[in-house]
């Protein structure tokens, strides 16, 4: 059965997401801040035996390509011909929202409009008479309340309707003034006449992109017809200059401001009535007035985050030893059923204890992102980047940097990657790669299992301050470099920042654990893949070569030498079936035999090609008091910060005293003499300022433009994380720590 398609689209915080998950049962993340849709979403439904497919496509403003969102909406609805485009609107806020409307309509889009958060719009006083409106737009109209599942099905009645009736939405052809109109006519038939773009897009549409500046479609016209594109070009020179000596202004505001005079004039003929207190402050502005105060908000904003961390580690202690339990038990089974040999060593070093070491944090990571779900459908998350633009601004950044950070992991949890994609909305370009630059510092999902395993083991009574700490030295590191870029090597004014706050709303159980098992389910997975792969790959090259011949011909000399010189308690303990049977003298031959196995195991892997690698660093690394072990795990993080425990996990399992203790990483970290409290905050501060991941850094090269960008960035970030573990580490030892 085919399967008609429909888009789903808006403006950003018009709960398109939510309509998508309860259309089609998706599972797809929802956040209350501009952006949080980068790709397309597509799922589908069924009704009354019609298969339809649903595409949810970024939220955006506009269908001029100015952002990545508008570019990735448009190029879908061109490219894709779908059936019809699902336009949900902010009913409490309809004026605003149809100016995305009438660019469907201006496209020849046939359009349902879905009226969402109505139960809002009623509670302001708000009242819109959908069958007028619907009258005057030529559109069907429908009434939802999607986080409640209400006009669900109308919905859908409509979109079969559509399909039924196949009537296509009318063009809009608005009147922008006598200037622009009169542009517009002479643009158009010159279009017409070459037939300039006409297979992909509506003659007027072109002309008026471009008079709105749009850059895509000028690209796409120089490629066409580079000459009638320049004469295209030159009439609208000619109309700006006009209304830039008579109106002060350019085409884009122009038409901007008759759209809007447009969707005034539909509004007024009794389609939209508010009843409202002009002095009535609605729920969210009083909440505003307080927790984006400037005095109040940030306590508040630092009490949040503190909160955030008190939850996560209260509540995850016992299942995170619950799993870390699990594992040992699971090594221990390996070890007793398993023959020796490197098969056994690459499952119990490289699998188990690599694998396993990531995978023990889940309980972590699951409760971190509960309370982060929770935040960002609450709408608080949006709040947070309002207050943050003030101090963004003192350090040459634009406050549209503020989602970039946040998606990386400003509060915890995110990932780089596309926080470095996401940069692609500031239009500055100085600013944009400032940012870009800057948005690696913060602590992403990669670097929660390492600063989770540290702050565990030696710093236990006060790990959520220890987290706190670490957030606000994220940021403030993030933030300091950003203005040493943009007073050396990008300078430039910043931009002025406007932002949309969406309003409060409780968040529904079902909401956040959905985004909490997508986002630790993420997790799982590339635990189960990328870093599975990656300690494969590094157990072997701390594995082989292996020692020599005559050196393992040496231990085997002196075990049997041992042995022999033991004969009669060597007897007692091979007969023995259990430790609590051995007499003393066989207790310390067992020992004295699984020290001198643990001083093979250590010389191997310190013989190994990474053993080899971690001891060349030594010189340098013992400053900030890393080890050669520890300078494996910094190696293999380059490739996934995962991977820094992972490789800890198989260097101290392939290395250590007893082969069958069970002791967690983080025990056998706190026992390790190499290690202090000390040592941990130095090798925390390195983790959160080192070089960003592998893919981070093609990303940073894809995104500037620049491959001497993306090794500038780990040359800075290494050098700066260096120092800084340096200095702490020295620091420390001169105070007696």
């Amino acid at each position: 059965m085919s399967a008609a398609t429909f888009a789903l689209a808006g403006n950003p915080n018009s709960g398109k997401t939510t309509l998508f998950n309860s259309l089609t049962g998706g599972n797809q993340h929802v956040g209350n801040y501009p952006g949080v849709t980068v790709e397309k979403k597509e799922g589908y439904c069924l009704y009354k035996g019609q298969k339809i497919k649903i595409v949810d496509i970024p939220g955006t403003y506009s269908l001029t390509a100015y952002s990545l969102e508008e570019k990735v909406a448009r190029d879908f609805l061109v490219n894709e011909k779908p059936n019809a485009v699902i336009d949900i609107i902010d009913a409490s806020n309809l004026e605003r929202n149809l100016y995305l409307t009438l660019q469907f309509m201006e496209m020849g889009v046939p359009v349902i409009l879905a009226l969402n958060m109505i139960d809002v719009a009623k509670k302001r006083g708000v009242h819109i008479n959908t069958e007028k409106l619907s009258q005057l737009f030529g559109v069907p109209v429908v009434t939802t309340v999607a986080r409640r599942g209400e006009g669900k099905e109308e919905l859908l009645a409509a979109v079969a309707e559509t399909l039924d009736s196949q009537i296509a939405t009318q063009e809009l052809n608005i009147s922008y003034g006598h200037d622009i109109d009169n542009a517009l006519k002479e643009m158009e038939r010159e279009i017409l006449d070459k037939d300039f773009l006409t297979e992909t897009y509506k003659a007027r549409w072109t002309a008026l992109k471009y008079l709105e500046n749009d850059q895509q479609i000028k690209s796409l016209g120089q490629q066409e017809d580079a000459s009638l594109s320049e004469k295209l070009e030159a009439i609208v020179r000619n109309v700006t200059d006009h209304l830039n000596v008579t109106l002060g202004c350019y085409p884009e505001a122009v038409i901007a401001d008759h759209r809007y005079g447009f969707i005034k004039s539909i509004l007024q003929q009794n389609v939209l009535t508010v009843n409202y207190d002009i002095n009535r402050l609605y729920l969210s502005d009083k909440i505003d007035k307080i927790l984006t105060n400037k005095f109040i908000g940030p306590l508040v904003m630092l009490s949040v985050i503190w909160g955030l961390y008190q939850f996560t580690f209260t509540y995850s202690e016992m299942p995170v030893g619950w799993f870390e339990s699990f594992f040992g038990w699971l090594g221990g089974i390996a070890d007793t059923y398993m023959p020796d040999g490197m098969v056994k060593s690459l499952v119990i070093s490289g699998i188990i204890d690599g694998v396993g070491g990531v995978l023990g944090f889940v309980p972590l990571i699951m409760f971190m992102f509960f309370g982060i779900s929770f935040i960002e459908d609450s709408g608080y998350m949006a709040r947070m980047a309002f207050m943050l633009d003030r101090i963004f601004r003192i350090f040459g950044l634009h406050g549209s940097s503020v989602m970039p950070f946040i998606v990386s992991g400003g509060i915890a949890g995110g990932c780089a990657v596309p926080g470095v994609m996401a940069t692609r909305t500031l239009k500055s370009p100085r600013e944009r790669l400032a940012t870009l630059l800057t948005v690696p510092f913060m602590n992403c999902g990669a670097k929660l299992p390492v600063f989770a395993l540290l702050v565990a083991a030696f710093f236990t009574a006060k790990q959520a301050l220890v987290m706190f700490l670490i957030t606000i030295g994220a940021w403030v590191g993030a933030l300091l470099v950003a203005r040493l870029l943009r007073s050396t090597v990008i300078k430039g004014e910043s931009t002025p920042f406007v932002m949309e706050l969406p309003p409060y709303r409780m968040p529904t159980l079902k909401g956040v654990l959905i985004h909490t098992w997508n986002r630790t389910w993420q997790y799982i997975k590339k635990a189960g893949t990328v870093i599975l792969g990656i300690s494969i790959v590094l157990w072997a090259f701390m594995t082989f070569p292996g020692l020599p011949q005559t050196k393992l011909a040496q231990y085997e000399s002196e075990r049997q030498a041992f042995l022999n010189a033991n004969q009669a308690i060597n007897a007692d303990l091979e007969s023995s079936l259990s430790p609590v049977e051995l007499s003393p003298a066989a207790i310390h031959l067992q020992k004295k035999l699984n020290e001198l196995s643990a001083a093979e195991a250590q010389e191997a892997l310190q013989y190994s090609f990474a053993g080899r690698l971690g001891q060349a660093l030594e010189p340098v690394s013992r400053f900030a008091g890393f080890d050669w072990r520890t300078n494996i795990a910094l190696v293999g993080g380059f490739a996934a910060k995962e991977v820094v425990v992972s490789t800890l996990g198989t260097a101290y399992s392939l290395g250590e005293i007893d082969p069958e203790a069970t002791d967690s990483l983080g025990e056998k970290l706190a026992a390790s003499p190499n290690w202090s409290p000390l040592t941990a905050a130095a090798l925390i501060i390195f983790i959160m300022f080192y070089s960003p991941c592998f893919v981070t850094v093609v990303c940073i090269a894809r995104e500037a433009g620049s491959w001497k960008w993306g090794l500038f960035s780990m040359a800075l970030n290494t050098l700066l994380a260096s120092m800084l573990a340096i200095s702490v580490f020295q620091v420390g030892r001169l105070l007696g720590f």
